[in-house]
């Protein structure tokens, strides 16, 4: 088929190059010139395990490119997917300017019958809105269609090409056809293709990232409940996750959740309910519980140093909001800088993969470190943000003589209490014995 992904973004770059992977022509449209002559170039705007492959060896087979030209794109295309950014308003509802723009797009310039596919996550509602955009240019039969994805950043290609279920909205035979054939490559395990109406589609996209934002939420908030009673965390993580009616994913503490999903979808979705007049409280509450905890790091920090950390400098490992990802959107390591900053700290980070991303951020508020040893130099305590697999078996002998007090903050709970105890640290983590 001739696709057409209009917008670069995480989530356009990935489902392009994973349909051009199966032998679709692709065409990947983008307004900003810079990032389309570096994918051109197989220079890719974001870190992502596998994709840089991905990209490169289809560019060399002529499978997929990349163009500002997104008119012509949109006249060769026979699916066409709309993958622009939705950001938060201040009210915390997807902005669908982006979405509504490349719509009238389409309308203009489709020159043949097509399915459009709202990829980008977006409110219940929005296919209508695109199909009415669209239909106001349009010269020919064109079908909605929702496609809302489930990447897993730091897995995203896996999760396309092999994914657990594919959720597609169609209104009509033809639209529900072309999507059962392009999608079926990626489904010959037997994984399902899942059809239902559009409005359930859009819907399960938003539910499906707040029931996982709950889980994190509610464990976080059992995890500090654990420290006050005595109680281990990690065992009743362990105790609950292996009941067949819960499961063990996504029950991990930590210092709160971030990226560019569960914080704006959540938003998004409670901002949708209160438009329909219902009270999402047990969202609100999730919201509510995340903000505290990424607090949590500092609050613990601080007692560790005596209830002050002015003049302190803290070594901070692990800046994006999860391993495997230079994305620091919403991450918790950038409120914990916050904070030390405000309370007259210095802080050296270090992240295997998102230093340019946090000098563009942070700019030269923080000192950077080459290696995350090199961080501890001269620092007061060690504070673990993020749980990338090089922090997880560190010399540890190594940190106690470059700091100067052995003290470690571990938010992602990845050391064991009673080694760091017995090597000398005054260690602190989430709601486990001794935390």
């Amino acid at each position: 088929m001739n696709i057409t992904i209009v917008g670069t973004g995480y989530v356009g770059l990935v489902v392009g190059a994973c349909l051009a992977e199966t032998g679709n022509d692709v065409a990947c449209a983008d307004l900003d010139e810079r990032k389309i002559d570096g994918l051109k170039k197989n220079v890719l705007p974001i870190y992502e395990p596998g994709l840089e492959s991905l990209v490169e060896r289809n560019q060399q087979q002529g499978r997929l490119k990349f163009t500002t030209d997104v008119p012509a794109a949109i006249g060769s295309a026979d699916v066409i997917f709309i993958a622009v950014g939705t950001p938060p308003d201040e009210d915390g509802s997807a902005d669908l300017r982006h979405v509504l723009a490349v719509a009238e797009q389409i309308g203009r310039h489709m020159k043949r019958e097509l399915v459009v596919v709202t990829k980008s996550t977006v409110p219940v509602g929005t296919a209508s809105k695109v199909s009415a955009a669209v239909a106001k240019h349009a010269k020919y039969p064109f079908h909605m269609c929702s496609n809302p994805e489930f990447l897993k950043e730091g897995a995203a290609v896996d999760d396309f090409m092999k994914p657990d279920r594919v959720v597609l909205g169609v209104e009509t035979d033809h639209a529900r056809s072309v999507m059962a054939e392009l999608y079926a490559p990626f489904v010959r395990t037997g994984k399902p293709i899942i059809f239902m109406d559009i409005p359930s589609a859009e819907m399960t996209k938003y539910a499906a990232n707040a029931m996982l934002a709950t889980r994190i939420s509610f464990m976080n908030e059992i995890a500090n409940l654990c420290e006050r009673v005595g109680a281990d965390v990690d065992h009743v993580r362990k105790g609950i996750g292996s009941d067949a009616r819960i499961g063990p994913s996504f029950l991990f503490p930590g210092p709160g959740y971030g990226g560019s999903c569960f914080p704006k979808d959540v938003k998004a979705l409670v901002r949708t309910a209160r438009a329909c007049g219902v009270d999402l409280t047990v969202l609100d509450a999730v919201e509510d519980a995340n903000e505290r905890q990424k607090h949590v790091a500092f609050h613990k920090l601080r007692h560790c140093l005596g209830g002050d950390v002015r003049g302190c400098q803290v070594a901070v490992w692990g800046l994006a909001f999860k391993p495997q990802t230079d994305d620091m959107r919403e991450a918790p390591a950038l409120t914990l800088i916050d904070e030390l900053l405000e309370a007259g700290a210095t802080v050296t980070a270090h992240d295997p993969v998102a230093m340019h991303e946090a000098r563009r951020r942070l700019g030269d508020r923080v000192a950077y470190a080459d290696t995350n040893y090199e961080a501890l130099s001269g620092a007061d305590a060690l504070v673990v943000m993020t749980d990338w697999n090089e922090y997880r078996h560190p010399d540890f002998n190594r940190i106690k003589a470059a700091l100067k007090q052995p003290v470690v903050v571990d938010a992602r709970n990845l050391y064991s209490p009673g080694k760091m105890k017995s090597l000398g640290f005054t260690y602190t983590s989430i709601g486990r014995n001794g935390a």
